[in-house]
């Protein structure tokens, strides 16, 4: 294991009594509870967070209770064109969960568990500007790495085909901790 490899394992701590962990196609339904009820995410269909646990189930995490249930979620991809770049599509925790750190420790947990893998030089997510929530989040994680963060507008509202959509703004962070052997 790198030194940055074991930096970003240090701190995926889960909160007392959850684990951070792979999805299974099984926590497909959960994942899609936990984002319908966060009253924030763009809802995607049932089916595609089936797709999601099936197809990108190495770059997302699920944090999961005793009982092996699924208490919050980070689904992520690797951009084609840039594999070295960790996309976060979507974070949520489930309402009882809350107010605990899981979010930031599923982010840690799913940047640790893809850098054990491969290289993963930077984080991008979007995040429209009325969740205060995502960009506090994302931006303590920056600081947690000691790397900077850079926000543009990458869809503007009038490329959305559904009325009142905010613009998605692009949070690139990086560059991460470089692997040392």
């Amino acid at each position: 294991m790198t030194a940055a490899q074991a930096q970003f394992l240090e701190v995926t701590e889960a909160p007392d009594g959850l684990r951070i962990d792979h999805p299974s196609v099984s926590d497909g339904a959960e994942i899609w509870r936990i984002a319908r009820d966060s009253k924030v995410l763009d809802l995607n269909s049932s089916y595609s967070y089936l797709l999601w646990c099936r197809d990108f189930a190495a770059t997302s995490v699920v944090a999961r209770d005793e009982e092996g249930g699924v208490a919050g979620f980070v689904t992520g991809y690797l951009r084609p064109d840039r594999p070295h770049t960790l996309v976060v599509w979507q974070v949520a925790v489930d309402h009882a969960q809350r107010g605990r750190g899981l979010a930031a420790a599923l982010l840690d947990g799913l940047t640790g568990k893809v850098a054990a893998e491969r290289t993963v030089t930077t984080v991008e997510t979007t995040i429209t500007p009325d969740n205060a929530a995502s960009q506090a989040l994302f931006a303590s994680y920056a600081r947690r790495h000691g790397a900077g963060m850079e926000r543009t507008v990458l869809f503007d509202a009038g490329l959305f085909p559904d009325d009142g959509h905010l613009p998605e703004e692009l949070y690139r962070i990086g560059p991460l901790p470089a692997p040392h052997a």
